[in-house]
C-alpha cells in the first residue's frame, strides 16, 4: 500500500512539473499540413463569359483615307476538354498540359457609319492551347498559349459589295487561375487574347479595305476531371476578416462610343475610340466572414497607359481629321460578396468608379475626369511563391468593366471646313489584373 501511495506521489509530483513548464513555454501549433491536390488526369468543362474586339479598319483612297476601329462584343459560351501532367521541380507542383475549347458568341459592332455603315461580328471560335502552371495546395496558376481560329464577318452598307466573310485563324496567349472546389470539381476564371491575323479587300474592285482582327476573351469555367479527385475534401476555411492592402497590375481596353457632329451641316459620324495598354496601381479593403460567406470593402487607384492615336478621317498630312483618346488615371470604391472554399475565395464587386479621360482632335483636346458604375468577378488564392511569402500573402485574379459615361465638348478647328463641331465621348473599359494582398489579420491557411 505504501508502494502504490509513494508511486502515485511521484507520478503526481512529475505531471505537476510538466504542467509548470507548460505554463512557462506554450507548445506552437503549425498549421495542418494537407496534400498537394493533383491535377494529373483528363477533364472536360463549360465555360461563359464576354468578348470585345479591337479590329482596326482602314480605308484606302487616293492620298488618304480612313482608319478606326471596329469594337464586336458581346456574350460567350461553349465548352473544353483537355488532359494534365502533374510532377515535381525544384519550383515546387509544376503542372503541363493540353487544352481544346470550341465557342459561340454574340459579339457583334454595328453603330460605326463613317465613312459607311459597317456591321462586324465574331460568331464562334476555337483554341487549341498548352498550359504550365504553379501548383499552390488546391490551386493552379498558369499561362496558356497555342493556336486560335473563328468566323468573322465585315458588311458594309450602300457600297454594292457583299459581306467579306469567312473562317479566321491565327494564334492566342493569355493566363488564369483555378482552385479546387471539392471532389472532381474545379472552377477558373481566365483571359484570352486572341489574334486571327488581317484581311485585304477590294470595295466595289477598286478600293482597298484592310482589318485586322484582335479580340479579347473574359470568361469563367466549371471543370470536372474524369477519374481525378473525387475523395478530394477542401481543407478548413481561411480566415479571411480584417484589413489587407496591396498592389495590381493588368491590362485594359476601351470601347469608347464617340459622335462628332457637324454644327453647320448637322451631319452625325459614329465610331469607336479604342484606348488600349498597361495599368497598374494598389488597393486597400476590409473583410467581414460570416462562416463561408465573405463580404467586404475595397478602395483601388490604378494609373493607365491606354490609347488610342491610330483613329483619322482623311489620315493625310492635309484635310485629316486626327483623333487621340487615353485613359490616364482611375479608380473604384466597390463592395465585395464572395464563397470562401478552403484557402480560396470566389468573389463578386461592385459600385462607384471615377477616373480621368483625355481626348484630341487635331490641335484641340479636352481633359475630364468623369465618374460612373463598375462590376466585376475574382478569385483570390494563397500565394506562396517558392516559400518565400507567409499566410498573410493572397494573389487576386480579377476582372472589371468600368462606365464612366459620356461627355460633350463644343470645338471649332483652325482652317477646317464644315466646323465648328461637337465631340461627344464614352468611356467602357474592360480591365483584367492580377495582384497581392497581405492581410493583417494573419489568416489561418493550411500549410502546403
Amino acid at each position: 500500500m505504501k508502494k502504490i501511495l509513494l508511486g502515485a506521489l511521484l507520478a503526481s509530483t512529475a505531471m505537476s512539473a510538466q504542467a509548470a513548464d507548460l505554463a512557462v513555454k506554450a507548445p506552437y501549433y503549425k498549421a495542418p499540413v494537407a496534400p498537394v491536390y493533383d491535377w494529373t488526369g483528363f477533364y472536360l468543362g463549360v465555360n461563359a463569359g464576354l468578348g470585345l474586339g479591337r479590329n482596326q479598319n482602314r480605308i484606302f483612297g487616293n492620298g488618304g483615307g480612313f482608319s478606326q476601329y471596329l469594337a464586336p462584343f458581346g456574350a460567350l459560351g461553349g465548352g473544353q476538354i483537355g488532359y494534365n501532367w502533374q510532377t515535381n521541380s525544384f519550383l515546387g507542383p509544376l503542372v503541363f498540359g493540353v487544352e481544346a475549347d470550341i465557342q459561340g458568341a454574340d459579339m457583334s459592332d454595328n453603330r460605326s457609319n463613317f465613312p459607311v455603315p459597317y456591321n462586324q461580328t465574331l460568331d464562334w471560335f476555337g483554341t487549341a492551347r498548352g498550359r504550365v502552371g504553379l501548383v499552390t495546395g488546391p490551386t493552379l496558376t498558369y499561362l496558356t498559349g497555342g493556336y486560335a481560329y473563328g468566323h468573322v464577318n465585315t458588311t458594309l452598307t450602300g457600297v454594292g459589295a457583299p459581306p467579306f466573310s469567312g473562317n479566321r485563324d491565327g494564334w492566342t496567349w493569355g493566363s488564369g487561375v483555378e482552385a479546387a472546389l471539392g471532389g472532381n470539381w474545379t472552377g477558373k476564371i481566365e483571359y484570352l487574347y486572341l489574334d486571327l491575323g488581317d484581311r485585304t479587300d477590294l470595295i466595289a474592285n477598286t478600293v482597298p479595305m484592310r482589318n485586322t482582327f484582335h479580340e479579347n476573351i473574359f470568361r469563367v469555367g466549371l471543370n470536372y476531371r474524369i477519374g481525378g479527385n473525387g475523395a478530394y475534401t477542401p481543407m478548413a476555411t481561411a480566415n479571411w476578416t480584417g484589413f489587407y492592402l496591396g498592389g495590381n497590375v493588368g491590362s485594359g481596353t476601351s470601347r469608347d462610343r464617340t459622335t462628332l457632329e457637324d454644327v453647320t451641316t448637322g451631319t452625325r459620324a459614329l465610331f469607336n475610340l479604342a484606348p488600349d495598354g498597361i495599368i497598374g496601381g494598389g488597393q486597400i479593403g476590409y473583410n467581414w466572414q460570416a462562416g463561408n460567406i465573405v463580404y467586404g470593402l475595397e478602395t483601388d487607384f490604378q494609373g493607365s497607359t491606354q490609347e488610342d492615336n491610330k483613329t483619322c478621317f482623311g489620315c493625310a498630312p492635309s484635310a485629316s481629321l486626327d483623333f487621340n483618346a487615353k485613359l490616364q488615371w482611375f479608380g473604384t470604391v466597390r463592395g465585395r460578396l464572395g464563397y470562401a472554399i478552403g484557402p480560396s475565395l470566389f468573389y463578386a464587386t461592385g459600385g462607384f468608379a471615377y477616373g480621368n479621360v483625355k481626348t484630341a482632335i487635331n490641335e484641340v483636346s479636352f481633359s475630364d475626369t468623369r465618374t460612373g458604375w463598375t462590376v466585376g468577378a475574382g478569385i483570390e488564392t494563397p500565394f506562396d511563391l517558392f516559400g518565400l511569402f507567409g499566410p498573410n500573402w493572397t494573389s487576386t485574379t480579377e476582372y472589371l468593366y468600368v462606365d464612366l459615361g459620356k461627355a460633350a465638348h463644343d470645338f471649332t478647328l483652325a482652317g477646317a471646313p464644315g466646323q465648328p463641331g461637337v465631340l461627344t465621348t464614352g468611356a467602357q473599359e474592360h480591365i483584367f489584373r492580377t495582384g497581392l494582398n497581405y492581410h493583417f489579420n494573419t489568416p489561418v491557411v493550411t500549410k502546403y
